[in-house]
């Protein structure tokens, strides 16, 4: 498994295995990421915000998984982890924890001092993963992510 920064050449595999995941756990609709306008265009979209989007590929350059850190709208401290999604065969063998340990590494150096994190309920193991790592439950949204969907809200000190 190759961990690698996004490259333009990414933009199309990475919005369909985006989509393929969002479809499958019932997230394919407004209010979710699969709505954003930036799903077709993920390098353009990560070259001009202050953050960063990391891709997970197989043994044969195939994007497995994938996530980023991106400026949280109406949180100047705060950044956001966001879309954080794999394909079944790359789940539950530690690519998200490696991924998302270089995401918080970064966030640090950016010099924030909170990361966000919304999902939906249904994802317990990912849910899992954050409180693992130092994400604590928040009653309501922080920020103004678009994304009315999600029902769970996470934040790590950093």
């Amino acid at each position: 498994m190759n961990i690698r920064k996004i490259k333009k050449s990414d933009n199309k595999a990475l919005a369909t295995m985006l989509r393929a995941v969002l479809t499958e756990v019932g997230a394919n609709s407004d209010g979710f990421a699969f709505a954003d306008p930036q799903l077709d265009h993920m390098f353009e979209f990560y070259e001009k915000q202050k953050g960063s989007y990391y891709v997970v590929e197989n043994e044969l350059g195939k994007i497995i998984g994938a996530a980023g850190i991106g400026e949280l709208s109406g949180e100047p401290n705060m950044i956001e982890l966001q879309k954080m999604y794999f394909l079944p065969e790359a789940r539950g063998i530690g690519l998200a924890q490696q991924l998302m340990s270089i995401l918080i590494a970064e966030a640090k150096k950016m010099g924030f001092t909170a990361c966000y994190i919304e999902t939906i309920d249904s994802l317990k193991a990912a849910i899992k993963l954050y409180e693992r790592n130092g994400f604590k439950h928040v009653p309501n949204a922080c920020g103004n992510t678009g994304h009315f969907g999600c029902n769970v809200y996470m934040v790590k000190q950093l």
